[in-house]
């Protein structure tokens, strides 16, 4: 492959904070229409007003106290569903037995909205941390599983022949083809999984909660307090951004080999 070629394939560098243009465009229209008066302020705040709810919240600790919450929920519902997604994505992909068991449920889950689940899992594990934990984990689960599972479908069978010609062990075949195959398809399933994760979020921190960013919300709400029901809007908007941004750094880093030897 000439120089010409390669160069062509690599993706072109973005510039440092390319991907905040669109927010802060965003945020100029608000402070305009805002200013302008064009919408009243119960209906949207003006910018300058979520910023000293920010304040507020932060200098009585609120903010952090709920965020810390909701990070730990998200956090373990990511992890509990990469974990399972990964597993049965390669119990399926590997094994004729594991496929015809488990593929078919995938299936019919990923047909089934997460919200649709709740009042079941409701009745099954209550309203309390356990259910708003799988309902994220179940989330996560099916764009992990699907997109692992894809990869290691898509692995080139002259990969197989060789480690099979060669004797890799078990262990070996594992390390030095299925990892390797089934990388980029887990990095794409998990930029899904983590988006999955705050959408089920929002949702599982209106149900019964006492603490969250979601509970914050909803008391906003019931109070009348828009500038905090935007902000926490806005905290849910920063968090997602920012586990997608460090997602791709990590894929970046981690699949740099794809591109040392394209």
């Amino acid at each position: 492959m000439t120089q010409a070629v390669q160069a062509g394939l690599r993706p072109k560098p973005h510039l440092p904070g390319q991907k905040l243009l669109g927010p802060l465009l965003v945020l100029a229209a608000w402070a305009l229409v805002s200013g302008a008066g064009w919408v009243k302020p119960d209906q949207l705040p003006p910018p300058r007003q979520i910023l000293d709810a920010f304040a507020e919240m932060l200098h009585t600790g609120y903010l952090q106290d709920n965020l810390l919450v909701s990070l730990a929920r998200a956090g373990l519902g990511l992890a509990y569903g990469i974990v399972a997604g990964v597993l049965l994505a390669l119990v399926a992909g590997l094994s004729r037995p594991g496929d015809a068991l488990f593929d078919g449920l995938i299936q019919v889950k990923r047909a089934i909205p997460n919200l649709a689940l709740i009042p079941l899992f409701i009745m099954w594990l209550g309203i309390g941390e356990t259910m708003k934990i799988v309902i994220i984990a179940l989330g996560v689960l099916v764009p992990i599983y699907i997109n692992t599972h894809a990869a290691l479908r898509d692995i080139d069978l002259r990969y197989v022949e060789l480690a099979e010609s060669v004797t890799l062990t078990r262990a070996q075949f594992l390390r030095y083809i299925v990892i390797p195959g089934c990388t980029p398809g887990f990095f794409v399933g998990l930029r899904l999984a983590a988006t999955h994760a705050w959408t089920a979020l929002v949702v599982v921190e209106t149900i019964n909660a006492t603490s969250g960013i979601g509970y914050m919300i909803t008391q906003a709400r019931i109070y009348g307090q828009m500038e905090i029901v935007i902000a926490g809007l806005i905290v849910y908007g920063i968090l997602g951004f920012g586990t997608d941004a460090l997602i791709r750094a990590l894929q970046k880093k981690v699949l740099a080999w794809r591109l040392s030897i394209a």
